[in-house]
């Protein structure tokens, strides 16, 4: 082990979600999402990484016409110092029925307990999306569904309705997080029942929940895939939504009523039914 090692601590403003993902597909190691950005160690240097990140930041906002306020504070440490401040840093959360935590903390004597192992995952739920998500699996998620997770991420939603009793395929067009997915179920002595590297067009049935914590935009893309992975009376939940795109997304839901909002910060949760044919 080297003496030293770099910490990169990033803070974002707005796109949280669109980092995250050009980190997943950029850095050779794993990294660790905060609530207003990310803290990324490496025993090499950081520097080319904060040049893509100004870089990804200055196109998103020609993309967007929004201002991203981007900060990235790059330090020096000693290894020794590295397990105690990690370990510091990820604390255990409760959200609705569930207690996610690291593989080092105790779990709770009353909650369902999901083990997430920072260092395999890119979700652990401190993201008010993956929370509100979370939240309302919690709600709606009954033991002997069937349920689809789209862009399952670290797989942590599709672990927490494998709590509750559900069987739960999820797909994501990323085969890492794929690898995340399958790895932390594990973790949890849980398997998914199909996983894949790819999209919900390639879904086939009908379920009784379909979520996906992605972005704005592709939740426009694919609306027609998820609702026609939705049984009759199924629920669709929608997350990773910036409350000022919310009328964006449901204009591609206008067949679906909103059952419930879920708003946390600058993010919108929602959960939708399709309405009956008069």
């Amino acid at each position: 082990m080297q003496e030293h090692y770099y910490e990169l601590v990033v803070t974002v403003s707005s796109y949280h979600n669109l980092f995250a993902d050009f980190l997943a597909d950029t850095l050779p190691v794993g990294f660790e999402e905060t609530d207003d950005g990310f803290i990324i160690r490496s025993e090499d240097e950081l520097d080319t990484i904060v040049w893509g990140l100004e870089q990804f930041a200055e196109a998103l906002q020609k993309a967007t016409g929004t201002p991203i306020e981007l900060e990235c504070t790059q330090k020096k440490l000693k290894n020794s110092d590295w397990v105690a401040s990690y370990k510091e840093s990820i604390t255990p959360l409760e959200i609705g029925k569930f207690y996610i935590h690291p593989t080092w903390n105790e779990p709770h004597p009353h909650l369902l307990n999901i083990v997430i192992d920072p260092a395999l995952a890119f979700g652990t739920g401190h993201h008010p999306t993956t929370a509100s998500s979370l939240e309302a699996i919690s709600q709606y998620v009954q033991e002997g569904d069937e349920v689809l997770d789209v862009g399952c991420g670290s797989g942590i939603l599709g672990i927490g309705a494998m709590k509750l009793g559900a069987e739960v395929d999820a797909c994501d067009t990323d085969p890492i997080s794929v690898e995340n997915s399958i790895q932390n179920a594990k973790l949890n002595g849980l398997e998914f029942r199909s996983i894949w590297e790819g999209s919900s067009s390639a879904v086939t049935k009908k379920y009784d929940v379909v979520v996906a914590n992605i972005v704005a935009d592709v939740l426009t893309f694919i609306a027609n895939d998820l609702k026609k992975a939705l049984k009759d009376d199924g629920i669709l939940i929608l997350s990773g939504i910036l409350d000022k795109y919310e009328d964006k997304v449901l204009r591609y839901y206008q067949d679906c009523e909103v059952i419930q909002k879920i708003s946390q910060d600058e993010w919108v949760t929602f959960i939708l039914k399709q309405k009956e044919e008069k």
